[in-house]
Parts: C-alpha cells; structure tokens; sequence
C-alpha cells in the first residue's frame, strides 16, 4: 500500500501552499506523488464549451477525456476515499487535504490557539503545523511527543515525513 498523510486545517492555514512545496520538493527526488483534496463547496474543472463538459450538460453520468500525456474523469457523484486512495496504489506517496475525520496519519495545520482543540478531536495526528505567531512554548508542547513545526520549515517537515511516513 502507498504510504498516505494527511494535511488538515481550517481553512486559509497554509495546506495548499505547503503541499505544493512538498510536491516540489518529492518530485524532485523522483517520486510520483498524488493528491487528493477534499472540497466541501464543490468545484467545477470542466470548462464551458469543451467536449466533455457539452457531453455532461447532456446529461452524461460520467465524461473522461485521454491524451498521450493526461488522463481526466468528471464523475457525477462523490467518490469514496477508499475508491481514490485504491485508485494511486501505483504511486510513491498520497497526500491527502481534507478529509479531517478520516483515520490516516496527520499534520494538523494551528492558525492560532483557538485551532488547538483540532489535536484532541482527531484521530490519528501525528504533527502540527503552526504559524510562526502561533507557535507554542517549546517547554510546553500541547500534547507531550506531538512533533510541532512551524508552517514555513519545509525542510524539517519534509525530513520528518521521509522518516515517518515514508518507510
């Protein structure tokens, strides 16, 4: 199975941009990385005017379009997340944004105090992820062995995950 870690949050917290930048950095050693997030406002990839979304406005349950390079599917439906996880088996690492109540290992993004009770509510946290003003007392981590970041050490969370997550 494909090791999987989870970034979860509030939003505005950084997630994105971290992702990114680990995605970067793990492309870089030449591992294949996929990505799956979570979005609870729905989106819309398909633009106005292709093929496949006129095949979608006709009323299409599904629409896939392939090229040598790119695969896309535009399903009308939720997938399940087992579905997604099973579907990049294939992949060096799955980093997953979102998704909060599922039972993967996590980073848990902490804009400020208030974020805080995100640690004891989730299952599975294994590091948190704080803005630099948010950062708490060295001396007193909120929870004793919690592996505590701060957002913009990207080197030290990438280290942590090759030796974490990533074995």
């Amino acid at each position: 199975m494909a090791p999987i870690i989870q970034i979860v949050g509030y939003k505005n917290s950084g997630k994105t941009t971290l992702i990114a930048r680990l995605v970067e950095m793990f492309h870089a050693m030449n591992l294949r990385v996929a990505v799956i997030k979570h979005d609870v406002h729905g989106f819309e990839v398909d633009r106005e005017g292709t093929d496949t979304y006129r095949h979608r406005q006709a009323g299409a349950s599904a629409a896939a379009i392939v090229s040598p390079w790119r695969t896309a599917i535009v399903e009308e439906r939720e997938t399940p997340l087992a579905d997604l996880i099973g579907h990049f088996q294939a992949y060096d690492l799955i980093i997953i944004e979102g998704f909060k109540r599922e039972p993967y290992p996590k980073m848990v993004f902490i804009r400020s105090a208030e974020d805080e009770h995100l640690l004891t509510e989730l299952g599975g946290v294994c590091a948190a992820v704080y803005r630099e003003e948010a950062l708490p007392d060295p001396d007193k981590p909120p929870r004793p062995g919690l592996r505590c970041f701060e957002r913009n050490d990207v080197d030290g969370i990438l280290s942590f995950l090759k030796q974490n997550v990533l074995v």
